[in-house]
């Protein structure tokens, strides 16, 4: 019980209806203008169309071309960047908030130098972390600085 069998969707015989529109198509001109590949020959009126062309071409004397400078890559101005504003001075939270963090690392790696075992120095290095991780996040600045000026430059 296939109910495509008895479909009637499409034609029956795709390659008569095939050959029907190309038929259609050639009556009304389509496809006259185009080199049939079976009936071209080794050297078609293309080929010697262009022959001629060339040898044509060969017969003018070449005029002189007029060709732009060239110019040296050293004596070309290059775009020099300026030198990158020194680090600001860290402030006391920060070193603080660093502080943390290097702890946290020092204890989840060898909490035995602060005479403490695993199961207690690893908790605390992890506070230590987050704490320190988030005490740098906010203190984050989301203002220009005080010296930039009146532009302020492109902001994302």
């Amino acid at each position: 019980m296939n109910a495509r069998r008895d479909s009637t969707d499409g034609p029956e015989n795709v390659d008569e209806l095939f050959a029907e529109i190309v038929a259609g198509l050639e009556r009304d001109g389509v496809g006259k203008d185009w080199l049939d590949l079976d009936e071209a020959s080794p050297e078609s009126d293309l080929d010697r169309t262009l022959a001629a062309r060339v040898d044509a071409a060969d017969d003018v004397p070449a005029e002189p071309v007029d060709e732009p400078e060239r110019r040296d890559r050293d004596d070309e101005d290059h775009y020099v960047p300026p030198e990158p504003p020194p680090f600001p001075v860290l402030r006391a939270s920060t070193i603080a908030a660093l502080g943390l963090f290097v702890l946290g690392i020092v204890l989840l790696v060898a909490p035995g130098l602060f005479g403490l075992e695993s199961r207690i120095g690893t908790p605390l290095s992890l506070v230590s972390l987050c704490a320190g991780v988030g005490w740098l996040i906010l203190r984050m600045r989301n203002t220009p600085p005080p010296d930039s000026g009146w532009d302020d430059g492109a902001q994302v």
